[in-house]
């Protein structure tokens, strides 16, 4: 592009300002040729009225004017002795007189218009230019013709030489122009130069490549919105690249979830198949399959369940909080009792919009991980309010709390704490992405706040 852009400029500049010399060049020759003109038949005039008053004077001492034309035509003899003029009188188209230049004025002489106009023309004779104007003299003496010649190869000879200087002038202002258009351009296109090289480094990976900004004009600007498009990018590609990190992460930790239940149901059944049982242990092998397939099905209708609030819109309508209250307090009492785990419901708030099942299900989780968390004769608070211009609903515990790196990583599916692993609380660690996926559809966000050995807050902010 660049090379188009200087090939084409440089071309229409040297079109122009060669156009405009021709023109200049022109103009002044024809100026030249002007003013000889206008030289040429002034002399011719002042010759030709000078010399009709000595031929009246002639002719009015009775003189004869045929007889007396070499003195009369004597005194303008001075023009011969002028490089540049020479003077020719004719009588009936024969020459009378000339002063110099008989060869050249004799080839070149014209009949001028018997009107008694004046005929200007240029000749040019030898290598040089001359103007000759020819006239009739007026009657009684039109039969007598004035020839004024007048060599202007000189003028033409400086015009010819100060064209030569100006093509000169301007074939070095283009060599001049050419290597400073050539600058401007590399300045120019400097920058997109370096925007290319970046793009191509962006392209390659090294997406925090950066174009230098400095100044204030187009292109800073260019650089800025480049830049900002760049750190988009890097953005989406961080984003992409942690999206399929946490996908593969998901599909490790689902495979591990399958891997030990489906290895405990194999086992078990491949022991009935072989052994000889008491009643006994088949059925407490069978139990134990009954139990890792429950363990399956659980996973599967959560992770059913998330797919499905990803991808529907839930249907919203107003809640009774105290009635999602009781409903969740009576499906956890058992598990309440049994702990000796203390609970507390406060609203002060009547209504909030969402789904019941849903909103449900995730109070259910949030409040059995808080059981979870409790040692015996803990307590734990569930309270509803309005905060500023949103609804709330936080659950409080008082159990074991957990560490900044644990809180930050409680939403991944199918992450437990690893002292944990070992399945005596059951679950496999999809409870919190699915509260998680729950609020998100209610337009609300489920964050965390806790700390070692002082409890743990969830609390849930609608928006809508």
């Amino acid at each position: 592009m660049k090379q188009r852009t200087f090939l084409t400029t440089l071309a229409l500049f040297l079109f122009f300002f060669n156009l405009g010399i021709f023109i200049v060049s022109v103009a002044m020759f024809k100026d030249t040729l002007n003013r000889g003109e206008e030289r040429s038949l002034s002399q011719h005039y002042f010759i030709a009225s000078a010399l009709i008053k000595d031929m009246q004077a002639v002719e009015g001492r009775g003189g004869d004017i045929d007889g007396s034309l070499n003195a009369l035509l004597q005194p303008y003899g001075y023009l011969s002795g002028d490089n540049d003029a020479g003077l020719a009188f004719y009588k009936n188209n024969q020459m009378v007189f000339s002063g110099k230049s008989n060869a050249v004025i004799q080839s070149n002489f014209i009949e001028p218009p018997d009107n008694g106009s004046r005929l200007a023309t240029i000749r040019k004779v030898d290598e040089k230019t001359y103007i000759i104007v020819s006239g009739k003299l007026p009657a009684p003496y039109n039969s007598y013709t004035l020839v004024y010649l007048y060599d202007t190869t000189e003028a033409v000879n400086s015009w010819s030489r100060l064209k030569n200087i100006l093509f000169f002038a301007g074939f070095v202002l283009s060599v001049l122009f050419a290597f400073g258009l050539l600058f401007v351009l590399n300045r120019i296109f400097d920058p997109l130069k370096q925007i290319s090289r970046t793009s191509k480094d962006i392209a390659n990976g090294a997406y925090d490549t950066r174009l230098p900004v400095s100044g204030n004009d187009e292109l800073t600007e260019m650089s800025k919105s480049f830049n900002h498009m760049a750190e988009e990018i890097q953005r989406q590609m961080t984003e992409l690249k942690n999206a399929a990190d946490k996908k593969q992460q998901f599909v490790d930790n689902f495979a591990h979830e399958l891997r030990t239940p489906l290895t405990a149901i194999y086992g078990y059944a491949e022991y009935m198949q072989k052994a000889v049982l008491s009643e006994d242990d088949r059925l407490s092998a069978l139990n134990y399959i009954m139990a890792e397939s429950r363990r399956l099905q659980t996973v599967a209708f959560q992770l059913l369940e998330m797919a499905n609030l990803q991808n529907n819109r839930i249907n919203l309508e107003e809640l009774k909080v105290s009635s999602l209250f009781e409903t969740v307090h009576q499906t956890l009492n058992s598990k309440l009792v049994e702990k000796d785990i203390l609970i507390e419901f406060s609203s002060e708030i009547e209504t909030i919009s969402g789904d019941f099942c849903l909103m449900e299900s995730m109070l259910i989780n949030l409040i059995d991980n808080a059981i979870k968390a409790c040692d015996k004769g803990g307590h734990i608070y569930v309270r509803a309010y309005k905060d500023a211009e949103s609804k709330s609903i936080c659950v409080q515990d008082d159990g074991k709390g957990m560490s900044p790196e644990v809180l930050a990583l409680i939403t991944e599916p199918f992450y437990r704490e690893e002292k944990s692993r070992n399945r005596k609380d059951g679950g496999a660690g999809l409870g919190l992405a699915l509260c998680k996926q729950i609020a998100t559809s209610h337009d609300g966000e489920l964050s965390f706040s806790s700390c070692p050995n002082e409890g743990t807050t969830a609390k849930i902010t609608f928006t809508t």
